[in-house]
């Protein structure tokens, strides 16, 4: 039993990978690959049909042939009782008669046998003359193999090019169905990207019997009211954290007038948690709205942070040194490290370090890291991803990867190998900008 179940897996292997090929393949190639096939599956059969019957009207017309020279021959036999020695096409009892000819000829009047596929082809007539004597007649089919021959070339060649045009065709028509739906693919990867304004606009109405136009108005259509979904939060959003502003400023106010106290701190500290969640609000709103404009700098990025990181009064280690030029919103980078620290703080674990090499900038804590989902799926809003759910908006992260998507930085998300999270801001090189714009210390 095992040596018949490697046997079995040892066939499967070649089919499983016949067909990983085959699913490798674009879908302009399957679809001029299989043109191309039945096109080759008709070809193969019309021109099986067209040798059979060639070969069915040359085997006839030589046996045809064949029985008229035995006829001729006989008479000849008949009139002057010999063969004559001179044709030699005819004889008695040839050496080389077929022995099935032979018998048949014994038991009937006249029959023929032919040898169109041999070395040397051949077609026999023979009929019995006397009690055991057979008179026979023995012609040569090399011109008709010869042109049976020219036929299968003929028939090869011209299946071979209606198989290439095929191809050619199919793949024409196919590259052309590709090439719409690698656009519709493009433009639903730009639309999740947050490019709402991206349509696909196919020439073709989708009235007409085209699944390709269909498919893409059914995208544009999708697009387009996701759009509209999108926007009409949004214009909420910064509704509401507008709104909230002006109460949240008057209640702000009254809790500095409340006399000192437990309770006092706490109102201030719920307050002051309200503020900071409204203005985030907003500044998410803007992000999405992508009206966000970045003042765009050119500095040496080590003493950047640096000073940066003392205003805002970061006591944690900061390691290496980089003067590489860097163009970046020195605001932004801020706003970006602030909120990486802090989100380093409430859901790692102290000492929180950063790391400044080349044009990167990392932000590392000694916690349990990023949570797989985190790191897959990305930042979600108002879900921190961490056990301690009601410590933080999770709107930090979000914020950091929207200010430097706007400035042109990247923000990567990792663990470390020997644990904690890493948070790496990569910044764009200034070098090509020194010329254009202000370098600042």
């Amino acid at each position: 039993m095992t040596g018949r179940g490697t046997a079995g897996r040892v066939r499967r292997a070649p089919a499983r990978r016949l067909r990983a090929r085959l699913n490798g393949l674009g879908l302009r190639w399957k679809i001029a690959a299989l043109l191309a096939g039945g096109c080759a599956l008709v070809a193969l059969a019309i021109g099986g049909l067209i040798h059979h019957a060639r070969y069915e009207q040359v085997a006839g017309q030589a046996r045809d042939n064949a029985t008229a020279e035995l006829i001729r021959v006989r008479k000849v036999y008949v009139a002057t009782g010999s063969v004559d020695h001179e044709d030699s096409a005819a004889a008695i009892d040839s050496p080389g008669l077929p022995s099935a000819l032979r018998k048949a000829a014994l038991t009937q009047r006249r029959t023929t046998y032919l040898e169109l596929d041999a070395e040397h082809p051949v077609v026999w007539a023979a009929r019995p003359v006397g009690a055991r004597s057979v008179l026979s007649v023995r012609l040569p089919l090399d011109e008709a193999r010869h042109e049976l021959s020219d036929l299968d070339g003929q028939l090869i060649a011209w299946g071979t090019v209606v198989v290439a045009l095929a191809a050619v065709g199919g793949l024409a028509l196919a590259s052309r169905v590709s090439r719409d739906l690698r656009t519709a693919a493009a433009t639903a990867r730009r639309i999740s990207g947050g490019d709402l304004d991206a349509r696909i606009n196919h020439p073709r109405p989708p009235r007409t019997k085209d699944e390709v136009a269909e498919l893409a108005c059914a995208v544009d259509t999708m697009a387009t009211t996701l759009q509209q979904r999108l926007e009409a939060e949004q214009r909420f959003t910064a509704d509401v954290a507008h709104e909230l502003r002006t109460p949240l400023t008057g209640l702000h106010t009254a809790a500095e007038l409340l006399p000192p106290g437990r309770p006092t701190e706490l109102v201030r500290d719920r307050v002051s948690a309200l503020r900071t969640l409204t203005e985030d609000l907003l500044e998410v709103a803007r992000l999405d709205a992508r009206i966000e404009q970045p003042d765009l700098e050119v500095h040496p990025l080590g003493p950047l942070v640096g000073k940066l990181l003392r205003r805002a009064a970061f006591e944690g280690e900061v390691k290496g040194c980089s003067d590489a030029l860097v163009r970046t919103d020195a605001r932004r980078l801020e706003r970006i490290l602030a909120n990486l620290i802090v989100n380093a703080r409430r859901h790692g674990a102290e000492p929180v370090e950063v790391e400044v090499t080349g044009t990167s900038v990392t932000v590392r804590d000694h916690g349990p890291g990023f949570p797989g989902r985190l790191l897959t799926e990305g930042p979600q809003r108002f879900l921190t991803g961490a056990e301690e759910r009601g410590q933080g908006t999770g709107l930090g992260l979000t914020i950091a990867l929207g200010q430097a998507e706007v400035m042109g930085a990247r923000v990567e998300l990792s663990n470390g190998e020997g644990g904690g999270a890493l948070a790496t801001v990569t910044l764009p090189e200034g070098r090509s900008c020194l010329e254009s714009t202000v370098v600042r210390a």
